[in-house]
């Protein structure tokens, strides 16, 4: 029950020999001679100064990548608290009204 059924692979009928390939010999012909490659021309120069970090602008880099990082957490933690004071708030509400439905039903 527990053993897997192998699938049988059926055996060949009759002998099973591979075709004949012929392999002739090749000759080695003399090839061209390859003409040297032509001249590369350089490459053409950016008309763009390129942009160096001097010690000031690597520092005043690294300070507005950190009041963005600040002013993203920011926000962030500000949407947290909106979400959580929200919920405290309609769980409060559903206490009362809960409370004022059983105050309904004892009919005082």
């Amino acid at each position: 029950m527990f053993r897997p059924k192998l699938p049988s692979m059926p055996q060949p009928t009759g002998r099973v020999t591979p075709p004949a390939v012929v392999v002739e010999p090749t000759t080695i012909a003399p090839g061209t001679p390859v003409p040297p490659p032509a001249p590369v021309a350089p490459a053409p120069v950016a008309s763009r100064p390129t942009v160096q970090l001097t010690p000031g602008s690597a520092l005043a880099l690294a300070a507005g990548g950190g009041a963005v990082v600040l002013v993203v957490g920011a926000v962030l933690v500000s949407m947290l608290l909106a979400v959580a004071i929200t919920g405290v708030s309609v769980a409060l509400v559903a206490v009362v009204l809960r409370l004022l439905v059983n105050d309904m039903h004892k009919g005082r």
